[in-house]
């Protein structure tokens, strides 16, 4: 039987393993993307590596994030990333130049080749037919550093897209769609890949909005084919030589179908708070809307805003709606403004925002107190917008740009005839916005401001570990739950010790002192742990304040990964039901813990309220083992390479 695509490009660039769905595999990677909410602790852990230069085919530090200046700590760290970019040879894409993940599909994703991001929503590349994955910084790092990325060999979920999509219905209609059929667990331990005659219909920027909202799946990755339509998206962006044919094999064998009609879909909406809430726009009914805000990496690019201008040109937003617009990228940005389209969007009542995550990471722009947000972004998580009680409505930029006009949830369909807007047959070219490594780096002074503190080292873990339950939580919870975002906080993101206070200060805002207070501590959850961000800041801080151990039901992918490389021990329950046997204050004990994690799959935690003993799993590979017991994986790459 042949293969289908993911496994011919994991095949090809495999380093270690097999490729056995569980297993542990490394792969070469030959791209980076890293962004400033993320990538300054990345490239801090770089330098700690001692590596003179970044030794992949790619590395791209992009400022996307928090570019909302309302005091130093954002300037600084963006001129840190620029000189850090300068002397150690990636390429910096300035604040202005747009969203990583749109920039990355316009002028540097290629298909076949891998990109790993410390994004969750690095898997937008798929879109352009490269293995994209997201991951901690930290994974990142050594991956610039020439390492192989690990990953548990991930199954492989055929989608199969069939008949074309009406008139009104978009590619997050579709993506909503898979959403709601298998919700945010559903790609836990795969990779989507999309096939079938209904992908023909989709250009790559449609196809990106569905691999970047797998991300919300909890999967590994998503991947469309590159074909005749991924090679005009190419010529378009001046890069038409990078295409290379890459399909699955026409008897390709794969661990799991699904098959979605176009033809069927209408136009859809997550309701709050979760991207997999979701129901037709017809069947939520018309409800008041407060604030619209249009871009994001999952809907900012040309064709987006260009069928919105089309919808609000010579119209006027409704008098009790507050729209805020933000292009993708610069080049979406400059060419709306050479063709008129941008005068179309000012002149109907929008705001401008510039060319950055801006309010879906919740900087700026939060909805009034108890409002509704329609927004065409990725996630509608409680308190991510910035305001704790908003009801946040996740929607395409067609339902979008209705709610703008009517000032109520609209089903698109109702206004009327419909011109979906092609891809142009050239895009404006201009990367003068990125800035290239010089030739001369040893003549290059790496900028750090005040608020750069130096890495926390952790320690090895203890042969025998006795803690306090700092915290109970439920399922789903978030890395936002965990460390929030938002302008207040990010800021921190650079300072450690800073930024440790604010550990789930949106659950119990008394964790951080208590955590320090103990000494550390184990924290207990349910189903999902750490879905949503990458961020690994969820983990890092949370080691700081002396967490050695998260007691779960299950993981999300990249927060269980940051948890290994911050030596914090992942544990499962063998029985979902002890679960409720827990208690805040429980003090819990494990013993022999070195030892027995080195012979043993399972452990027993003993509980010393109760006298009772637990079964947990730790899943660990060999390696992952011993990157846990060296105290994480900057100890644990140190000692290989002395």
């Amino acid at each position: 039987m042949g293969e289908n695509l993911t496994r011919k490009i994991l095949g090809a660039h495999l380093v270690t393993g097999e490729l056995i769905a569980g297993r542990e595999i490394a792969v070469k990677i030959e791209q980076t993307l890293t962004q400033d909410a993320t990538g300054t602790m990345a490239c801090l852990q770089f330098e700690a590596l001692d590596v003179p230069r970044v030794k992949t085919e790619l590395s791209v530090s992009y400022v996307d994030h928090n570019t909302l200046q309302t005091g130093f700590e954002n300037a600084d760290d963006h001129r840190y990333l620029q000189t850090v970019a300068a002397k150690y040879g990636m390429y910096f894409s300035r604040p202005g130049n747009g969203i990583c993940h749109q920039v990355h599909l316009e002028r540097f994703a290629v298909p076949g080749k891998t990109l790993l991001g410390s994004d969750s929503h690095t898997p937008t590349a798929g879109g352009c037919g490269m293995l994209a994955i997201g991951a901690g910084g930290l994974d990142v790092a050594v991956a610039m550093a020439g390492g192989p990325f690990y990953l548990t060999m991930p199954a492989v979920l055929k989608v199969e897209l069939i008949n074309k999509l009406p008139p009104w219905v978009t590619a997050k209609d579709v993506i909503l769609e898979v959403l709601r059929r298998l919700g945010v667990k559903g790609g836990v331990g795969k990779v989507v890949e999309y096939t079938g005659p209904g992908v023909a219909g989709l250009s790559v920027p449609e196809r990106a909005t569905i691999t970047n909202m797998g991300a919300e799946l909890g999967a590994t990755s998503s991947l469309f084919p590159s074909d005749a339509v991924t090679k005009k998206f190419l010529e378009a962006q001046g890069r038409g030589e990078q295409w290379v044919e890459l399909l699955p094999a026409a008897d390709a064998v794969y661990d799991a179908a699904l098959t979605v009609d176009l033809a069927a879909l209408e136009p859809l909406a997550a309701c709050p708070h979760s991207p997999d809430a979701v129901k037709t726009v017809r069947e939520i009914g018309a409800i008041k809307v407060d604030q619209v805000a249009i871009g994001s990496c999952t809907n900012s690019s040309y064709a987006d805003l260009m069928q919105v201008a089309g919808i609000l040109r010579g119209k006027q937003v409704h008098e009790q709606v507050s729209l805020v617009i933000a292009p993708g990228s610069r080049q979406v940005l400059a060419m709306l403004a050479q063709n008129g389209a941008l005068a179309d969007l000012i002149a109907a009542g929008a705001r401008l925002l510039e060319s950055a995550c801006g309010p879906c990471i919740g900087m700026g722009q939060a909805p009034p107190s108890g409002g509704v947000s329609v927004r065409t972004f990725n996630r509608n998580f409680p308190g991510r917008s910035g305001t704790a009680d908003a009801a946040v409505y996740l929607v395409g930029p067609e339902t979008a740009a209705a709610a703008a006009l009517t000032g109520r949830l609209t089903d698109p369909r109702e206004l009327g005839a419909y011109k979906r807007i092609a891809q142009p047959a050239r895009f404006l070219i201009d990367d003068r916005m990125i800035i290239t490594p010089p030739a001369n780096p040893a003549a290059v002074a790496v900028l750090r401001g005040p608020n750069i503190k130096a890495l926390p080292v952790n320690q090895a873990l203890p042969e025998e570990l006795t803690a306090k339950v700092l915290l109970k939580v439920g399922d789903n919870i978030t890395t936002d739950h965990i460390l929030p975002a938002g302008a207040k906080i990010l800021p921190l993101r650079s300072n450690i010790p800073a930024i440790s206070a604010h550990v789930f200060s949106a659950v119990d805002p008394s964790f951080a002192a208590r955590a320090k207070a103990a000494g550390g501590g184990i924290v207990v959850g349910g189903h999902n742990y750490g879905q949503g961000s990458s961020r690994e800041h969820a983990a890092l801080a949370p080691s700081y304040l002396g967490v050695k151990a998260v007691l779960a039901k299950s993981f999300a992918r990249i927060h269980r990964a940051n948890l290994i490389n911050f030596g914090i021990l992942p544990l499962t329950f063998a029985r979902a039901a002890d679960y409720d046997d827990l208690e805040k204050d429980d003090l819990l004990v494990l013993e022999a813990l070195r030892s027995r994690l080195q012979a043993e799959e399972q452990l027993s935690v003993k509980n010393s309220r109760t006298g009772a003993s637990l079964a947990v799993s730790h899943g660990l590979t060999p390696r992952q083992k011993d990157i846990v017991l060296a105290g994480g994986l900057l100890n644990y790459t140190k000692k290989q390479n002395r």
